[in-house]
């Protein structure tokens, strides 16, 4: 995706926590007018996206040769010296600063990175643009994104992103509120908050409040706000306030996702997971008891170094036991420096196969998901022409004109293997938020 200005654009890849901070590096550029330059936001969760990041670098400068070309994010911030010797690139910028005022300005260093892990606060604590321009920068977007919190204090043996991020600091409720209040205020359906580690929000705060709290608090202070989603979390740290907004609070959109990553006790113990296989269907069972119409998704890697064919049959099978809808399959990825790169690797194709078995029964517990949703009714977020979001995150096509970023609701008269079609339908524009009808609960 890309966030764009008048001749700025910030081609971002990887996370919604980058998404979230393309937003305040195009905000940023435009309040110091910046013009003609690019900004590649890395991802380094693999060794593909990284090639990715640097195949677009490349290829833009062969279309733009005049532009200003920026790179940053984690693959810059974790090899700065693979992007310092890239010749197309005028700027190789940190993490740490990316979002700071003058980050971006031809004067200083071309190369332009720090010590993450001398980092003390998150980029979004620091001065920002005008609320005015950052909500310019979303005008025909169905949903912001706001950091709440930065770095991870856990070292999972396949994970290199600490690396890029460094340790976990969190933003202050009062800044997250007035940041999500101000969004609704001008015209922002649908909040959804970000971070690195996000139910790890607050433990580096006074008293630890918990997400829970956060949630709450924002729900609170911001009565505007017509739906609040959660990116991933970790299943060993919801806590127990969360799980009470989730069941009392209609405006928290029915959609976890959750960072599983494996099925298997031993491959859990292996990646340095702090949760078992147990705990997840408890989690998920303890949710839908609250919310039944919760739709579950899930971060799972395939191919992690020693998963036997038993280890891999018990990730498929835990799609089906927790009733899980959306799946994000990752085929293990060596990255240098971490302790999974040592353990004995699998062999290249058969990891692929795993990826395709996977992907192949994410697919099919969608198309369950799609055919226990036929029959009600959907209150779907529009994201494009034609093309919206329901509140449990399965996509929804229309017919007619609704503009982006407005709620529409209508019943669900068909589907196909990747969305459902929506029939006679209308725009929201009353304050319902009770729960949908929904027909039972999907196990």
């Amino acid at each position: 995706m890309s966030e764009a200005t008048p001749g700025v654009e910030v081609v971002t890849f990887g996370c919604r926590l980058n998404a979230s901070e393309s937003e305040d590096i195009a905000a940023q550029a435009r309040a110091e007018g910046l013009s003609d330059l690019v900004v590649f936001n890395t991802c380094a969760v693999t060794r593909e996206a990284v090639r990715q990041a640097r195949q677009a670098i490349r290829h833009v400068k062969r279309l733009r040769p005049g532009a200003r070309l920026a790179a940053t994010g984690c693959a810059v911030q974790i090899d700065p010296q693979a992007f310092a010797a890239m010749p197309e690139l005028d700027l190789v910028i940190g993490n740490r600063t990316k979002t700071s005022p003058g980050a971006l300005g031809a004067e200083g260093p071309r190369v332009r990175v720090s010590d993450i892990f001398a980092a003390e606060e998150t980029m979004a604590a620091r001065p920002r643009p005008t609320a005015q321009a950052a909500a310019h920068s979303l005008r025909k977007r169905a949903r912001a994104y706001v950091q709440i919190q930065n770095g991870c204090d856990h070292r999972c043996t396949f994970c290199i992103i600490p690396f890029g991020r460094g340790e976990s600091r969190s933003i202050p409720a009062d800044d997250v509120s007035a940041r999500v209040r101000n969004l609704a205020q001008h015209g922002i359906a649908e909040v959804v908050l970000t971070g690195v580690d996000l139910t790890s929000w607050g433990a580096d705060l006074e008293g630890a409040p918990s997400l829970g709290a956060l949630v709450r608090q924002i729900l609170t202070t911001a009565p505007e706000l017509k739906r609040l989603r959660l990116s991933s979390l970790d299943a060993a740290e919801m806590d127990a306030e969360l799980l009470d907004v989730i069941a009392d609070e209609p405006r928290l959109m029915p959609h976890l996702h959750l960072s599983i990553q494996a099925g298997d006790d031993l491959i859990l113990k292996r990646m340095k997971r702090r949760h078992r296989r147990a705990q997840i269907l408890d989690l998920v069972s303890s949710v839908r008891a609250r919310r039944p119409e919760m739709a579950i998704g899930a971060d799972l890697i395939v191919g992690f170094p020693t998963e036997s064919d038993e280890a891999f049959r018990r990730t498929c099978d835990l799609v089906e036991e927790a009733g899980l809808s959306f799946l994000h399959v990752f085929p293990f990825s060596a990255r240098p420096g971490t302790p999974a790169a040592r353990m004995p690797q699998l062999p290249p194709p058969l990891i692929a196969q795993r990826a395709a078995a996977l992907r192949r029964a994410g697919a099919a517990a969608l198309r369950r998901r799609l055919e226990f949703r036929c029959g009600s009714r959907a209150r779907a977020l529009v994201e494009a022409p034609g093309r919206a979001r329901d509140e449990d995150y399965i996509e929804v096509k229309f017919t007619g004109e609704a503009p982006v970023g407005s709620i529409i609701t209508g019943p669900i008269t068909g589907l196909t293997e990747t969305h459902v079609q929506l029939g006679r339908w209308r725009l929201l524009e009353d304050d319902s938020l009770a729960p949908l009808p929904i027909p039972g609960a999907l196990v």
